[in-house]
């Protein structure tokens, strides 16, 4: 048995991406390449594949360890710079976020900087932090400073962060004054959240989100617009679209 904590949340990360090493294909991660305007660093996994592995391991993990030690092991894998790493961080802790607190949130929210392409950002952001403002509404504050950072993938998940609530019913006032403070925004990354977001908020509340979309349309980036109405009604999306 494992006995030093902190060697042992390395040591059970190591094998991990021993696991991950062993995985995958390279035909399959040519593949992926082509969804990255960045390089990426990938083993080929594809992820179903991938997330039955990790909740294998989650479960070897957690039948000698606590929770604690599940999320130093995930800490250390987002440290990773191979995509397959960051995305078996997230999936050790799917699913676990409402065991979860404050300090936990605190320390989801400090992997946004280590964020490198938007497959690590959408698995953390819509995963694991979105989840936890679901739960804690008043997280959602956060969304507005995060939208203020000249990193893209901090203003992306001002957005992402949002659509398990918006999903729920929930948070409406606040999508509305963030599309307005993101509304400029020049990064494509930034625009395809957005936009995400919308059209989900359009699946939960349609009547509320084409009026908004209808005040917005003038200012709007045409990809955030054609994002948002991808699920209208045909009318009502050349309406909203045409100019």
């Amino acid at each position: 048995m494992l006995t030093s904590r902190k060697p042992a949340a390395a040591t059970a990360a190591q094998e991990i991406r021993r696991m991950l090493k062993t995985g995958g294909s390279a035909e399959h991660a040519q593949t992926a390449q082509r969804f990255f305007k960045e390089e990426i660093r990938s083993y080929g996994w594809r992820t179903g594949d991938l997330r039955r592995a990790v909740v294998h391991k989650r479960r070897e993990i957690l039948k000698q360890f606590d929770l604690k030690f599940l999320l130093q092991v995930a800490d250390n894998l987002f440290n990773g710079d191979i995509n397959e790493d960051k995305n078996a961080a997230v999936f050790l802790l799917e699913d676990l976020t409402d065991k979860f607190g404050d300090p936990e949130f605190s320390l989801l929210k400090s992997w946004l900087p280590r964020i490198s392409n938007w497959s690590d950002h959408d698995a953390l952001v819509h995963y694991l932090i979105g989840p936890m403002i679901a739960t804690k509404p008043a997280r959602a504050k956060n969304v507005f400073r995060w939208a203020k950072s000249p990193d893209r993938w901090h203003r992306r998940a001002a957005c992402v962060a949002l659509i398990q609530g918006t999903r729920q019913k929930m948070f409406f006032p606040e999508i509305v004054r963030l599309s307005i403070q993101l509304l400029h925004d020049p990064d494509d990354m930034v625009q395809k959240g957005l936009g995400w977001l919308l059209r989900e908020t359009a699946k939960a509340d349609p009547k509320r989100t084409v009026q908004h979309l209808r005040r917005i349309r003038g200012n709007a980036p045409r990809l955030v617009l054609r994002t948002a109405c991808e699920t209208l009604h045909p009318s009502t999306r050349c309406q909203i679209l045409g100019r």
